[in-house]
């Protein structure tokens, strides 16, 4: 199926109830040394940025490891949302020589709706600003399928948790 026909809007998106205060959560999202308790892998290796992320328009950076990019690399995010116990997203990219961070197109974003059984996570991965240079050097998108969503809510839960 062509990925027009799959993901017509350009986005994935997942939910999931979890069963901790939308401040657990956020606390563990604004906090880039906690980001690989984010993804069900190892991807993100480590924040290069260590203090927490605190207004839109930060920029927070990070190790990441994946072969199909070629192995290890740096990622620099831009925090475009930052809405304390209720949203947080930033775009990935990466700085050119001057320095100056140029996003991939592509946005994380995390919405969070406490209630009484627990705080609603929606995680979208919004590719839609990508442009068919970035697609073609990715090998399209996305890049990964709406089950890593799921399993990276999973993980969120165990973090935030410690449930096995």
């Amino acid at each position: 199926m062509a990925e027009a026909a799959k993901y017509p809007n350009e986005h994935i998106v997942r939910t999931r109830v979890i069963s901790a205060p939308a401040s657990a959560i956020f606390a563990l999202l604004a906090d880039p040394n906690r980001h690989p308790d984010t993804e069900p892998g190892d991807w993100v290796r480590g924040a290069i940025d260590t203090g927490p992320i605190t207004a839109t328009g930060q920029i927070f950076s990070m190790d990441m490891f994946h072969e199909a990019a070629g192995g290890a690399y740096r990622i620099d995010n831009t925090v475009t949302t930052f809405e304390p116990d209720r949203a947080i997203a930033w775009d990935p990219g990466q700085a050119d020589e001057s320095g100056t961070v140029v996003p991939g197109g592509w946005r994380w974003r995390y919405d969070l709706d406490e209630g009484e059984s627990g705080t609603e996570v929606t995680l979208t991965y919004d590719w839609s600003r990508t442009t068919e240079e970035t697609r073609e050097a990715f090998g399209g998108f996305p890049v990964v399928p709406p089950e890593y969503l799921d399993a990276s809510l999973e993980t969120v839960e165990r973090a935030v948790t410690g449930a096995e």
